[in-house]
């Protein structure tokens, strides 16, 4: 059974019909890196399943822009955002200076990619929880109930904290930072807190004190004691994490306990899943390594993206490198669960193909003729080549609408790719100039063999120079690696290339004839 499916019964037996809150967040403390994504569709995808096994759902995402920066990112102005560390992500000025603000401007842009995966929840602010007086409540119960927090943490994670701690961070009242300040007492309706110069090694305090209400946005919960909150606040049902989340002794554990014990509420259906890497790498948005979730999105049409998303099950690890092999296998595995759903299969592969489309076109999905993605991409770096000619002809009759669409989208992020990820391997162009290589006897043999052959023939069909190819193999005793490195060689100037049926039928007749001639002297 496809994982969302599987998981979906489960929420259903333990939840019921509903309705149920699907909720996931991301701080935007810089741009977002594709890992955050997976968080995004697996939760989008449970939302689906649970629809289509008739439980009523809502999908929430939050934008969390009420943390206070603690990373500086590498790619911005050190000098310009250096005096801002410790202040919320709402309280910082955008990079471009026309977002309301620092977290708007990052968002902005993980929210477009989101939108373009067709997961599409409804999106809120973490300052609207705060400053709506929603998680007042809450922050009330956890100052009276510190120290049952204190004892939560110390048994469940080994952490201790020291006896006059209190699980809060006000913003301050002079420099309007918030990492920097440290809550001392609580009087019912006031907290007095300091806020200190060296209390944590990325800001520094003004070494104010005060005393302020903790309500209405003035302050926030710690980020294990808020994301108990905010699951009582939303009324959240299904919201899961990634695995180092999950872990025994981890947030999730703490969590867990702050929520039944301190808030009295039951904590939503866990859903804990593998990380999304980038070349072996976990990926962190301050500090810039990694790839973006919109560069990324920008090599795939949302059907493919989808699949790059949830096609694993959520136990196990996606490695994704966009410079490799797998821009073009993702493509290549989309057509086979494409040809599977296509003949019918009832089996995992055909489900996940379906899982792929918006839920609103399953009933009736387009099946266009796909044409392979490397052969694509090689096509598209062909002079004088018609695609769509050569595509109807492998397909052996008319294009239709769809068939043209699916080409032309293709033809897109082959050229997105190309010039961005794609390895040296899929990148070529005919060489004008025969280039300075050295050619074996029996390769210049081989290769003027195959001169005769195209001056004997007016027309040669990708077949007939697929047959041919095979058949001087055996007439001269070349080896195959021998024979196409030197066709490759003297006219990619490379090793290796496209089909070299397809390739040498496309060419130029005269230009094939002349090169093939020059190079067999």
């Amino acid at each position: 059974m496809f994982w969302a499916d599987k998981i979906a019964k489960e929420i259903k037996k333990e939840r019921g019909d509903g309705p149920l809150i699907i909720r996931d967040e991301k701080t935007m403390s810089g741009r977002v890196h594709i890992g955050s994504m997976r968080g995004v569709a697996i939760h989008g995808a449970l939302g689906e399943a649970l629809t289509e096994h008739g439980v009523e759902n809502e999908y929430h995402y939050e934008i969390n822009d009420f943390d206070p920066m603690d990373g500086l990112p590498s790619y911005l102005d050190a000098d310009v955002y250096a005096p801002h560390m410790g202040k919320q992500l709402k309280d910082i000025p955008s990079p471009d200076g026309k977002a309301k603000n620092y977290a708007e401007y990052f968002a902005g842009e993980f929210m477009e990619v989101i939108e373009k995966s067709g997961y599409i929840p409804k999106f809120y602010r973490a300052s609207e929880l705060y400053l709506s007086g929603k998680m007042d409540p809450y922050i009330k119960m956890a100052l009276e109930g510190a120290d049952k927090i204190r004892k939560i943490y110390k048994e469940v994670s080994g952490s201790e904290k020291s006896e006059d701690w209190l699980p809060l961070n006000v913003v301050c009242e002079k420099c309007g930072k918030i990492g920097t300040t440290k809550v001392t007492s609580f009087d019912g309706e006031k907290v007095a807190y300091s806020c200190l110069k060296d209390m944590v090694k990325w800001a520094e305090g003004c070494g104010h004190e005060g005393s302020v209400s903790p309500f209405g946005g003035n302050a926030k919960l710690p980020w294990k004691p808020e994301w108990a909150a905010k699951w009582g606040a939303m009324n959240v049902s299904v919201e899961g994490a990634g695995k180092d989340h999950s872990t025994r002794g981890g947030s999730r554990d703490v969590a867990n306990r702050i929520a039944k014990e301190v808030f009295d509420i039951t904590p939503p259906f866990d859903v804990p899943y593998e990380f999304f890497l980038i070349g072996g790498k976990k990926m962190s948005s301050s500090k810039g390594s990694g790839s973006t979730s919109r560069e990324i999105s920008e090599l795939f049409p949302m059907e493919i993206f989808r699949l790059l998303l949830i096609g694993k099950d959520i136990n196990k690890q996606i490695n994704f490198s966009p410079d490799g092999e797998t821009v073009p296998v993702l493509y290549d595995q989309y057509d086979t669960i494409a040809r599977k759903f296509e003949a019918g299969e009832e089996d995992d592969f055909a489900r996940l193909y379906e899982y792929c489309q918006l839920p609103s076109v399953r009933s009736d999905i387009p099946k266009p003729y796909l044409t392979r993605f490397s052969h694509l991409a090689y096509m598209s770096q062909m002079p004088h080549v018609d695609v769509y000619k050569e595509i109807a002809e492998m397909k052996e009759s008319d294009l239709v609408e769809v068939d043209k669409k699916n080409i032309e989208e293709r033809l897109h992020y082959i050229k997105q790719w190309l010039s961005t990820y794609a390895p040296e391997r899929y990148k070529f162009e005919i060489q004008e100039t025969l280039p300075d290589m050295e050619l074996s006897d029996i390769q210049k043999k081989a290769l003027g063999v195959l001169a005769d052959f195209v001056e004997e023939h007016k027309e040669i069909t990708g077949q007939m120079m697929h047959e041919r190819l095979h058949a001087i193999k055996k007439e001269v005793g070349i080896e195959p690696k021998d024979l196409f490195t030197a066709i490759y060689g003297i006219f990619l100037n490379k090793d290796s290339g496209p089909k070299g049926g397809w390739f040498l039928s496309v060419l130029d007749q005269e230009f094939l004839l002349k090169r093939l001639r020059e190079a067999s002297k």
